[in-house]
């Protein structure tokens, strides 16, 4: 309770050099001791979609949204957590990154959730929960599309500390759900004008669950290469009279008592080992800017439209602006939830069509070139994390809003700060990118990437060169250099 108190300020706000305080404290009460399976291949097709599909009710899944949850040796570092998202920011949709990570004790999955209005029961009971601001979190631990004993559904509501009586846990069982008592801590966080249930706009919650293994009914952490199964339902609710507005849910088809609906959460990040010896290469990048090749662009809090406070522009238009033709663009995200007009994601795709057919990808490299970053000498390397996203998009539309959800994350890379403008066409970072273009080009499909983070620090953006900067900087162009044998 100390260390959740620690992270507001008096007026119930994270913010100012004591809110930062109180966040790293409140990083590491919950993020350490509270703290590759190859998919089968999606229908012939572009855009490819890797979501499950519903069908008069039932799951039809072709490739399920899978997060890959890193192995830490004690203490869970909150900014190098998987991570995924779902949802969409307006006044009255809430949007959430997802945040996982374990270690050889324990499970942790945090929440981010943008959200304008907070309400928690101040009378609450287990089967209240849900009807204000809260959490679902659900698990399979067999991995098993059946509902079964090793079901588990976690609950957690909004509030201003860690409360007993807001959070609630269930097994499967032949009867259904059953109400049971095992061990598991979920630390809330929020960001606004008071948590007191009043009308005010306010910026989000967060909660952090911390599930031991044993409680579990597990003698030891699951081996590298497990595969469990999970899920996350969002409730909401907007005012004290109510309704609650209806769930959002990760994956998008979700559905509280069936798991062959939900994603898959392996443990560990892919690996990918080359079978082939080397007899061609590639490098792709836009090769004019008026060319469509590589499209790519930047959502959300992007250079030009960073860290608005305009509340009308924030929750009604930032969402859904579009800056596809950017010449640069921003990658941020931090802890203090009240800061997500700052966040940022950069999509990207590279053909893979020159690549001669019946080959084996032995190596694949993207690279960026970064020509600056947020916060000046206050700024903190970043651990960047490359994802693959779900479907195809069209760099003219695309926003926070529709953009495609991940597919799959696998891997990253740190990136420093700049302590000086570097020249032009910036300084290279890499990112290995082997397995996922060997699924790409196995599917037969474009390699779309995502690049995000899951950063706790402040002044956390970093800022590269994109595929529509001026020819006179060609050489600072996102590139795809691929590796490819017999």
């Amino acid at each position: 309770m100390a260390a959740n108190r620690a992270n507001r300020t008096s007026a119930g706000r994270w913010g100012g050099l004591a809110g930062l305080l109180g966040l790293l404290v409140m990083v590491t009460a919950v993020a350490t001791p509270l703290a590759a399976r190859q998919p089968a291949p999606p229908t012939a097709g572009d855009p490819a979609v890797y979501l499950p599909l519903t069908l008069n009710g039932v799951c039809a899944v072709e490739t399920t949204p899978r997060l890959n949850a890193p192995r830490f040796t004690g203490e869970i570092p909150f900014a190098e957590t998987a991570v995924a998202w779902f949802g969409q920011v307006s006044p009255t949709q809430n949007y959430a990154d997802i945040r996982v990570g374990t270690n050889a004790a324990e499970l942790y999955v945090y929440l981010a959730i943008f959200d304008h209005d907070l309400w928690y029961d101040t009378s609450p009971t287990p089967e209240s929960l849900t009807q204000w601001d809260a959490v679902t979190l659900l698990l399979d631990t067999d991995g098993s599309p059946a509902f079964s004993s090793a079901t588990w559904r976690f609950v957690a509501q909004l509030y201003g500390e860690p409360s007993p009586e807001r959070r609630a846990v269930y097994r499967g069982s032949t009867a259904g759900w059953q109400a049971v008592n095992v061990p598991f801590m979920a630390v809330p966080g929020w960001r606004g004008s008071a948590l007191n249930n009043n009308n005010e706009s306010d910026r989000g919650w967060a909660m952090g669950f911390t599930i031991p293994f044993s409680s579990l009914g597990l003698t030891a952490a699951p081996p590298e290469g497990s595969t469990w199964r999970m899920a996350v339902i969002l409730h909401d609710r907007d005012s004290q009279a109510g309704p609650p507005i209806g769930d959002q849910t990760w994956p998008p088809t979700a559905a509280l008592s069936s798991p062959a609906c939900w994603g898959l959460l392996n443990f560990g990040l892919p690996g990918y080992q080359a079978t082939a010896t080397p007899i061609g290469s590639l490098t792709v990048r836009r090769p004019t800017q008026n060319s469509p090749l590589v499209p790519d662009a930047d959502v959300g809090g992007t250079i030009a439209n960073q860290c608005p406070g305009d509340e009308y522009h924030i929750w009604h238009e930032w969402g859904n602006r579009n800056d596809g033709r950017a010449p640069d663009f921003n990658i941020q995200n931090q802890s203090d939830i009240a800061d997500w007009p700052c966040f940022a994601k950069y999509y990207v795709t590279f053909p893979l069509d020159d690549i001669p057919d019946n080959q084996s990808i032995v190596s694949a490299t993207l690279t960026l070139h970064q020509f600056g970053n947020a916060g000046g000498g206050a700024a903190q390397p970043s651990w960047i994390q490359v994802l693959v996203a779900s479907a195809g998009w069209q760099e003219e539309t695309i926003t926070w809003n529709n953009a495609p959800l991940a597919y799959e994350n696998v891997g990253g890379s740190w990136v420093n700060p700049l302590s000086s403008w570097p020249g032009w066409p910036g300084v290279p970072h890499t990112w290995d990118v082997s397995y996922a273009v060997a699924q790409a080009y196995t599917r037969g499909v474009p390699l779309r990437l995502v690049l995000y983070e899951a950063d706790s620090a402040y002044h956390s953006g970093k800022y590269f060169v994109s595929s529509d900067t001026g020819d006179w900087n060609v050489a600072g162009r996102p590139r795809l250099d691929v590796v490819w044998g017999e």
